[in-house]
């Protein structure tokens, strides 16, 4: 009981700020997972399974707003999915450590580069709309996505700032995208990938859930009534405290 409970309890903290932030879940639930004694590889695997709930949270209340575009959506699933499965059937082949310090040094970049940009994502500007750009956008979607794939702490933070960046949207916008299409797509396929090579707590499984769906629903509500100003301060809070984490390990 008290196992399940310190599951839930972590499960919702780090999949609220996260859905606030447009990622970064992985910060408390994955060590959480692996200090419980979980394998890295088990852990990896039950975390993205759960994190599909987070999706299906954040789904509900944005949902409600009307905050999809179509067309980000099928670039999103289109060019992310194939580079999500990539990343998790090659997470074998990579050194844990080193990849953690070097996705920690960029991930401190992301806070740090929308410290330095005052203005960055507070009013929508449409950019790089037209072919070249739509095609550049989906080559950023597919490297980042082999990034989700193969690792899980900060990877939907990337997603957030590079359609902030590249395509010109606001955070309102760019974390409702992450959030359901990283959330549920990206995580999906990458859970099923990584069940399909190793194994998956299924008696944790249900308590992640449930508290990924209320964590996932709680952060998108939050972000919806804080908008751009509390969403960006929030987003660099997380990236440098989840760039911190990955270095210092």
């Amino acid at each position: 009981m008290l196992e399940q409970s310190l599951l839930f309890l972590v499960s919702f903290i780090a999949n609220a700020f996260s859905a606030f932030a447009g990622g970064g879940a992985g910060l408390l639930q994955l060590p959480a997972l692996i200090f419980l004694g979980l394998t890295f590889s088990v852990a990896l695997a039950t975390h993205k399974l759960a994190s599909v709930a987070l999706g299906v949270g954040a789904t509900l209340r944005h949902w409600r707003e009307g905050s999809l575009d179509l067309r980000f959506s099928l670039v999103m699933l289109a060019c992310g999915v194939p580079g999500v499965i990539i990343g998790a059937l090659g997470i074998v082949h990579i050194d844990d450590r080193l990849a953690e310090i070097a996705l920690g040094v960029l991930t401190m970049s992301l806070g740090l580069y929308s410290l330095r940009h005052p203005t960055l994502g507070q009013d929508p500007q449409a950019t790089h709309r037209d072919r070249s750009g739509f095609i550049i956008g989906g080559i950023g979607l597919f490297l980042i996505g082999i990034l989700n794939g193969s690792l899980t702490s900060g990877t939907g933070l990337f997603v957030t700032l590079w359609l902030v960046r590249w395509f010109g949207m606001d955070y309102k916008l760019a974390v409702a995208h992450t959030l359901v299409l990283v959330g549920l797509a990206w995580n999906g396929s990458g859970a099923l990938t990584l069940g399909l090579q190793g194994v998956i707590r299924w008696d944790w499984v249900p308590v992640l859930l449930l508290a990924s769906l209320l964590g996932g629903y709680v952060g998108a509500h939050f972000a919806i009534l804080k908008g751009n100003k509390w969403i960006k301060r929030v987003y660099e809070i997380v990236t440098l405290v989840v760039g911190v984490k990955l270095i210092v390990g």
